[in-house]
């Protein structure tokens, strides 16, 4: 069993599996596996310690206005006023809960983001592979890797193909790391010096292998600098925001508060109670929920997101999917169904008409598996062509990969856009080489044969197919260094295959309703560039030659000339990587806000430089979904409109309820400051006013978070970048409304206090309580009637209203609460005439939607 003392590195690959107890074929039993995890724990560093649900609670009383309440409501005991104690203390009580509940559900809803991002390893248990939670991981374990993995724990290398990691995040090195799998003489290396090792944090480059688990958790090289990793996660930019919005307005209300308190003594208010209300009114009018409803709104439009396949990673992605105007897609499985098949095959995959070489290069070069079931798994590209090898009678793989062992392999490059490797052939080797057509090409023997394999590719890629060529030749040894200058050269022609893989049959209608929300579609593939036309053209991406690029020509092009026409270019063709980035910069260049798909090591620059990074959740690279800010759990372009939408509707919703509790303020603000100076009396008690903001701010605000999108939101020109939370008449709202519902308010009081009505203080507090709430409902669309949209339609926020409403008509009929609230009870008429205050309101604000919605009918028809 392992210890801290071992030092894996100076054992042999064989004496390193003895220790451990494991084997290189089978890997640990699943009952071995379960044994060690409950002896060593799970494989994951400590994070920094979560907030108890007690901390989190008394938290909410750290605020300073309600610090000064507090006092105040000890003041009131000490008057004598025991009532005014009780209840403050009891609103401020439950005000803490609703905070508590809050925080604690943004909580939540982060933690289980973050468990569904976790990384995931390939893992040989009982001899069989395995997709296992990193975390799970035990000393024992014999891990599978590819180029883009994670590496997820620190590892003794067994098998080593041509493979290099990056270990900048352990070394601070930034070059990839060549490994090898022998061991070392001198135990007192450093970790950047153990070539045989792969550590945990660090990431692989290039080739493939096969690792020991030899270290997890704390116990890795990794462990020893966890320290380092214990970071606050970092809040969104539209809740920093926000919170600097919510400072320099608290210090506005401070100052309107200290007006009145003024005001109120010059006036010969009691000190006492108009420093009560004073507070009260901070304490209301602050907005200091809105950070916490912000972060629960995009949190739980995150999980929304989840059971429509798209995993954000970091929250920013949310708010920024409103602003995306060029969607730049990869072509094979997100556009297209990723279900390879062979349509063509020269010469023909039958065993009369095919030369050896030919089988043997479709059964060997190739990196696809079969599962016990008799499935075969692996790129689909790859298991398409070797099922069709395996189907012609007398065929047997397995024999055939036996009778010919594979020495060693150049892996794919996207550079080089081939992959070779080598098999025992007799006395002497047989090198196979895969790849693109043209890049096949260049390295034949024959150039005459070379242009009639360009000229059958073109042929086949016109008809949509994507085409791969086999290159090999024979040799007495292999060649030193064996490198692809030295590999891939002199290569007779063996064939070519052309596959089909379909357009996804959902995928037009998502392009349609793209275009339709004034994003444009771009395909950016390595495929060729007849192919990728033909498949543009059939999904409505791109009609013309004119609309095509490829990536020799896309070389050719100086930066300039690229710029003038990049925004025309709606297919890019046999691009590599780097060009990929480049085609980024240049969207951005342009004022774009881009989101850019991927799902090699090699796109994750280009994912981290798009305003939008989303990453292949299936066949995408550990690599990828880490450089990304979302992850398609399905791989489907189809996906990425609905987070689209989904983020439009979130963002929507987070503007509704900074509308709503805005309005609210400010009304209650405008209420108390422009009575005195109309030469009315105070119109509502403190207690009053930490009700309303208690029942009408809270549930009714995070229930608007809930709304469903409204029937144009894919019909409207993205979100400008740079535009604010309060554009589009949002501020404007606010003002008017706020004044509006001040005056309704005020002009009841007036009326009632004329009237000689006793109940003008209960009528005043009613009638903003109910306006609030049918300001509440008003908003619910902004470019949609209540009653048009369904005033079922979101069941939460009517609840709320309907429970915000019982209870204000509690506090008005109950005689002990008439007590406590200092109410009385209404007549029929009296109750009629607030409802009917409210009502005003309501169609007030409706009526102020159909005219801007008038307006905007009179505006040229937007068409992306």
């Amino acid at each position: 069993m392992p210890t801290d003392t071992i030092r894996y590195h100076t054992l042999t690959s064989e004496a390193a599996l003895s220790q451990l107890a494991s084997d290189r074929q089978q890997g640990l039993s699943r009952e071995e596996a379960l044994t060690r995890l409950a002896q060593y724990g799970k494989n994951a560093l400590p994070e920094k310690k979560r907030k108890t649900a007690l901390t989190i609670f008394l938290l909410q009383f750290k605020d300073f206005m309600i610090g000064v309440l507090l006092f105040a409501a000890v003041v009131s005991g000490f008057l004598g006023e025991w009532v005014d104690t009780v209840i403050i203390i009891v609103i401020i009580i439950l005000n803490a809960l609703i905070g508590f509940v809050q925080e604690y559900r943004a909580g939540e809803a982060m933690e289980a983001l973050k468990k569904m991002s976790e990384v995931q390893s390939l893992v040989l248990r009982s001899g069989q592979a395995f997709h296992v939670p990193a975390t799970e991981l035990v000393p024992g374990d014999v891990v599978l890797l590819e180029a883009g993995d994670a590496v997820p724990a620190d590892l003794r290398l067994l098998e080593a193909h041509q493979l290099r990691a990056n270990e900048s995040a352990l070394t601070g090195e930034s070059v990839p790391v060549d490994k090898q799998t022998n061991a070392l003489d001198n135990p007192d290396l450093l970790p950047a010096d153990r070539s045989n090792l792969a550590f945990r944090g660090s990431t692989i480059t290039y080739g493939r292998g096969r690792g020991l688990v030899i270290a997890t958790g704390m116990r890795t090289e990794l462990g020893q600098i966890a320290s380092l990793l214990q970071e606050d996660e970092g809040d969104t930019p539209l809740k920093q925001r926000m919170q600097a919005f919510g400072k320099r307005l608290s210090y506005l209300i401070l100052l309107i508060c200290l007006i009145l308190f003024v005001s109120g003594l010059m006036r010969g208010e009691g000190a006492w109670e108009m420093l009560l209300l004073s507070i009260s009114l901070a304490v209301a009018a602050i907005p200091e929920a809105l950070p916490a409803l912000i972060t629960i709104a995009l949190a739980r439009g995150a999980r929304r997101m989840v059971r429509k396949n798209a995993l954000i990673r970091q929250l920013p992605a949310v708010e920024t999917l409103g602003s995306v105007t060029y969607i730049c897609s990869d072509k094979t499985g997100t556009l297209t169904m990723n279900q390879m098949r062979v349509s063509q095959a020269l010469p023909t995959i039958v065993q009369d008409d095919a030369r050896p070489e030919w089988l043997l290069s479709l059964l060997l070069n190739h990196d696809a598996h079969r599962s016990e079931a008799g499935e075969w798994t692996g790129d689909p590209t790859e298991t398409a062509i070797v099922k069709a090898a395996a189907a012609v009678p007398g065929v047997d793989p397995q024999a055939i990969s036996a009778r010919y062992p594979r020495c060693c392999e150049l892996p794919f490059d996207a550079d080089r856009k081939c992959m070779t490797t080598a098999h025992a052939y007799g006395e002497g080797y047989l090198l196979i080489t895969k790849g693109a057509a043209e890049s096949l090409a260049g390295r034949l023997a024959d150039r005459a044969e070379g242009d009639r394999l360009l000229a059958q590719a073109d042929t086949w890629a016109g008809e949509g197919l994507r085409v791969l060529a086999y290159g090999y030749r024979f040799c007495d040894r292999l060649p030193e260094p064996f490198s692809s200058e030295e590999v891939e050269k002199e290569l007779q022609l063996a064939g070519m295959v052309g596959l089909i893989d379909p357009p996804r049959e959902e995928v037009a209608a998502a392009i349609e309703e793209c275009k339709k929300a004034g994003i444009r579609p771009v395909m950016i593939t390595g495929d060729h560039p007849a192919t990728a036309l033909a498949i543009a053209r059939q999904i409505g991406i791109a009609t013309s030659e004119a609309e095509l690029l490829s990536g020799r020509a896309l070389d050719a092009l100086e930066e300039g000339a690229f710029l003038q026409q990049v925004e025309k270019i709606k297919v890019y063709a046999r691009v590599t990587p780097a060009q990929k980035l480049r085609i980024v910069n240049a969207i951005q260049s342009k004022g774009h806000f881009v989101a850019m798909t991927g799902d090699g090591v090699n796109d994750a620059p280009s994912l981290k430089a798009a305003n939008i990074g989303i990453a292949m959740g299936i066949t995408g690279t550990d690599v990828s979904k880490e450089a990304a800010h979302m992850i398609l759990l399905d791989d489907n372009f189809a996906t990425i409109i609905k987070a689209v939408r989904e983020g439009r509707r979130i963002y929507d919703n987070i503007r509704k309820f900074v509308k709503y509790i805005m309005t609210c303020n400010s009304a209650e603000i405008w209420t108390i400051l422009l009575a005195p100076l109309l030469g009315l009396p105070i119109p509502l008690l403190p207690i009053h006013i930490l009700w309303i903001n208690l029942v009408t701010d809270g549930l009714p605000g995070l229930a608007l978070s809930g709304e469903k999108a409204e029937t144009d939101i894919m019909r409207r020109p993205p979100r400008p970048a740079k535009e604010t939370l309060f554009a589009q008449g949002m501020g404007y709202h606010i003002a008017w409304v706020g004044l509006f519902m001040a005056g309704i308010t005020l002009g009841i009081q007036s009326w009632s206090i004329h009237a000689a009505n006793a109940h003008w203080q209960t009528m005043v507090f009613t009638v903003l309580a109910l306006a609030q709430l049918a300001h509440v409902l008003a908003i619910r669309g902004e470019r949609s009637f209540l009653f048009r949209q369904g005033i079922f339609s979101n069941l939460p926020l009517l609840g709320s209203v309907l429970l915000a409403a019982a209870l204000q008509l509690a506090i008005i009929y109950l005689p002990g609460l008439n007590t406590i609230f200092r109410t009385q009870p209404l007549s029929l008429t009296e109750l009629l005439v607030c409802i009917g205050a409210a009502a005003v309101l309501f169609h007030a604000v409706e009526f102020e939607k159909w005219l801007r919605l008038r307006k905007e009918a009179r505006r040229p028809a937007y068409h992306g």
